[in-house]
């Protein structure tokens, strides 16, 4: 004890130095692990809640950002931290301790395992929900600090990869076709294995799906004026699983998701509503898909060439697009199967059908072609050149099409049969 007492003087400061570093490793070890363990419907709702969780919502809306700046911290800190106890060890050992130098290094490392990792990140992972609000103002203040350095430290990266490897080329990326391939070649026949190889054709899929296909057109969905009462959304579809909030110029900013829409009063109705992503109406349902989950955002708007909104695609309907085996828009909004058969080889279809959809059904390849054809009632037009009325027929890749009821504008119902 009085030889502890008589070496004080020697590592007294730097451990304490060492006790703070290893803290802030703990700090900054913790808080990556909260971050990134969020799930995406806990950071959904951090975006329309308090402040400290929109500040949770706002970091993770830049996660390279954000993941630069703390592995650069905890670098930078650890880095400190074992130079300190490096500086410790050979002060004890010059000093003739020798057996106190090694028992220093020892702790140091476990120290810094045990109290600046493992710990801290098995606390975060239980409590990541409580602890990322906690911990937001902070980090964001070490990620503004790192913002001026990340550009220079990316200038330096480049100029060393130029010196030292000049021959490094970006390798090639697959293309969907190959991918398509792979899956076919994978074996096993079970149910198991061909549900994952459908589910694995629909993603790779989504690169040649536009949105238009998937997109519930206006008038389909449900819309609202600010402000937004509990009494205005007993008058919406129980089928929709949002409303959307309008703006001033006929705009849907947000939407308000109707699954907790009844735990909330008229003052806190407004603050649930979500930030909505716009898309083109050309644009391919795996670009929609990648800037939702950019975003966090669940409802996508689709706008014409104009600008006008053409209708929205929500992230649910993405989903089941991916996991249905042969999925449909049309049954997912009139929540029945919009192709009936009534007798061999004659059908009952809805205009709103897409032709891809009942191209499976009938078996008949689906090209879009260079006109671009969608929909049902979008190729009538097309072949018709005027709104389709009751009686009017046309032929498409061997089919025959009548129509046989107009309910109103923009629906229709048609018999599709093989044409003789």
């Amino acid at each position: 004890m009085n030889a502890v007492m008589e070496t004080a003087d020697l590592w007294l400061t730097g451990a304490a130095v060492m006790a703070g570093l290893i803290l802030a490793s703990g700090f900054f070890s913790a808080s990556e692990t909260a971050f990134f363990y969020l799930t995406r419907d806990q950071v959904r709702s951090f975006s329309t809640g308090r402040a400290r969780e929109r500040i949770v919502a706002t970091l993770l809306g830049a996660p390279d950002r954000l993941l630069t700046a703390v592995l650069f911290w905890n670098l930078v800190i650890n880095l400190l931290y074992f130079a300190i106890s490096v500086v410790i060890c050979r002060r004890l050992a010059t000093a003739g301790f020798a057996a106190a130098a090694g028992a220093t290094g020892v702790s140091a490392l476990l120290g810094i395992l045990l109290v600046g990792e493992v710990l801290p990140k098995s606390i975060a992972v239980v409590f990541r929900v409580q602890l990322a609000p906690l911990v937001s103002w902070p980090l964001a203040t070490a990620v503004r600090v790192l913002d001026p350095v990340v550009p220079l430290l990316g200038r330096v990266a480049g100029l060393l990869r130029r010196a030292f490897w000049p021959q490094l080329r970006r390798e090639r990326h697959l293309r969907a076709e190959d991918l398509e391939r792979a899956v076919d070649a994978s074996r096993g026949d079970d149910a198991l294995i061909l549900q994952e190889r459908q589910v694995l054709h629909n993603i790779l899929d989504l690169s040649d799906i536009s949105v238009e296909e998937v997109m519930r057109p206006r008038g389909m969905f449900s819309s609202i004026r600010s402000p937004v009462s509990i009494n205005a959304l007993k008058g919406v579809d129980a089928a929709s699983d949002y409303v959307m909030l309008q703006g001033d110029r006929d705009e849907l900013p947000s939407a308000i998701p109707l699954s907790g829409a009844s735990q909330f009063s008229d003052e806190g109705l407004e603050q649930t509503a979500e930030d909505v992503v716009y898309v083109p109406w050309c644009a391919q349902l795996s670009t929609a898909l990648q800037l939702m989950r950019e975003r966090f955002s669940n409802v996508a708007v689709v706008v014409n060439e104009f600008g006008e909104t053409a209708g929205i695609v929500t992230y649910e309907d993405i989903v089941d697009t991916i996991l249905r085996p042969t999925p449909s828009r049309t049954k997912r909004m009139l929540r029945r199967e919009p192709v009936l058969e009534i007798a061999p080889g004659r059908y009952h279809v809805e205009g709103l059908t897409t032709l891809r959809y009942l191209g499976k059904r009938l078996g008949i390849d689906f090209d879009p072609g260079p006109d671009n054809l969608v929909t049902v009632a979008g190729m009538l037009q097309e072949q018709l050149e005027h709104l389709p009325e009751v009686g009017d027929e046309c032929l498409w890749q061997g089919v025959q099409f009548r129509v046989f009821d107009v309910p109103r504008r923009g629906q229709l119902r048609v018999v599709v049969s093989r044409a003789s």
